[in-house]
């Protein structure tokens, strides 16, 4: 039976050669972001192959189950246990995702995310009603996928949290289609990761913020996560693309009541099985 890798010094070694490529690939990847031009199909599609140079460093093998809906325009909300969410999805379908309005103004990150296509939600009560009809209407005009994680954060992958409504607000009395998307993480060969393992080794959360399952030892940054599942040789994830389900004549509140027992059910179903 597969079992988490060791941290020895041959793997530790493996692994820094590994993140430092990934940042060679960042160094090189940015003037030709640079070149391309904002927010166009051409340059949503470019975020896929720079996502999946960082899968194969990480020997982050995919393995899909469904078939992404071809309706346009698309939401597409699924569970979050670490930042490799954000680079399977573009590998897997293209497309971007709709993201809190701070991330637009942090350095790099922030100007690479609107290359890329990120829509952002200004979340201000302030701007709230004005913010969200200027995203309805380039959300209708949008001709590939867009991804949302209703949890608002990342979990220790034990449990689904419970989904936030205002995140389906961009759905909310419009004819945007939303599919539930599942992600699962096991080895290699398919075995489940105990829920002990997938806290401590694989998952990137924040302890205080969960209400189930184990915590984790210590609690590492995003580029810290990254290097620690490149130390221990990676590993698979599942994603199930379920059926959209009937939305029509929901609010945002029901939506997510809706989404959450129908992503939740599929979660604890396959979250033990061997894959």
């Amino acid at each position: 039976m597969a079992k988490v890798r060791k941290q020895n010094l041959f793997n530790t070694i493996t692994g820094s050669l590994r993140f430092a490529a990934f940042w060679i690939m960042v160094v090189v990847q940015l003037p030709i972001i640079a070149l391309l031009p904002r927010r166009k199909m051409i340059t949503v599609k470019y975020m896929a192959v720079f996502m999946k140079i960082l899968l194969i460093l990480a020997s982050i093998k995919i393995v899909k189950h469904g078939q992404i809906s071809k309706k346009r325009p698309l939401l597409v909300a699924g569970n979050h246990i670490s930042v490799f969410e954000i680079a399977t999805f573009p590998v897997m379908f293209g497309g971007s995702f709709i993201s809190k309005n701070d991330v637009r103004h942090w350095p790099l990150v922030g100007y690479v995310a609107n290359k890329f296509g990120v829509v952002f939600i200004d979340r201000r009560p302030s701007h709230a009603m004005e913010a969200l009809k200027l995203v309805q209407d380039e959300i209708a005009h949008i001709k590939y996928p867009l991804y949302i994680f209703p949890e608002g954060t990342t979990t220790n992958g034990a449990y689904v949290k419970e989904f936030k409504s205002s995140l389906f607000n961009v759905a909310e009395g419009t004819d945007v289609t939303v599919q539930p998307v599942v992600t699962q993480y096991c080895f290699h060969d398919g075995t489940p990761i105990g829920e002990e393992d997938l806290a401590e080794h694989y998952a990137y959360f924040d302890n205080a913020k969960q209400t189930q399952g184990p915590h984790c030892s210590r609690e590492r940054s995003a580029f810290g996560q990254i290097f620690h599942v490149m130390v221990l040789g990676g590993f698979r994830v599942d994603v199930y693309m379920l059926p959209p389900p009937p939305l029509g004549g929901m609010d945002r509140k029901q939506m997510a009541e809706t989404m959450h027992k129908i992503i939740s059910d599929k979660y604890m179903e396959t979250k033990d099985l061997k894959k």
